[in-house]
């Protein structure tokens, strides 16, 4: 929660959020470092899982082959999505800007169980 306390959270789409990588969650759940993709999948750590729990709000996209091979591309991408945000919410007042801020974080962590295939 540390890095992800924000009115925006914006994240590249090839990158990776977690808190823990996939062999150290193995390790601890399955006493198995080698259980890495297990634990990944477990872990939703993707920009397209995030997105989908609310925890990121919005994916940016990034050039063909990755952010590092265009790191101008990746930044004019970015400078656009940031941009956009920051637009969105200086138009906001301030009582509208707590009020939103509190229903994302009230919203973090709600999830349904279902049953896997």
């Amino acid at each position: 929660m540390a890095l992800g306390l924000a009115d925006r959270v914006l994240m590249f789409e090839h990158a990776v959020y977690s808190v823990i990588t996939p062999e150290g969650c193995a390790a601890i759940l399955w006493k198995d470092a080698g259980q890495k993709e297990r634990a990944a999948a477990s872990l939703r750590l993707t920009s397209e899982d995030l997105l989908e729990l609310g925890l990121i709000d919005e994916i940016v996209a990034e050039p063909m082959g990755g952010a590092h091979t265009d790191p101008a591309g990746a930044a004019r991408s970015l400078h656009a999505v940031l941009s956009k945000a920051v637009a969105e919410l200086v138009a906001l007042d301030v009582d509208e800007l707590i009020d939103l801020r509190t229903q994302k974080y009230c919203n973090m962590g709600r999830f349904s169980e279902h049953k896997l295939a």
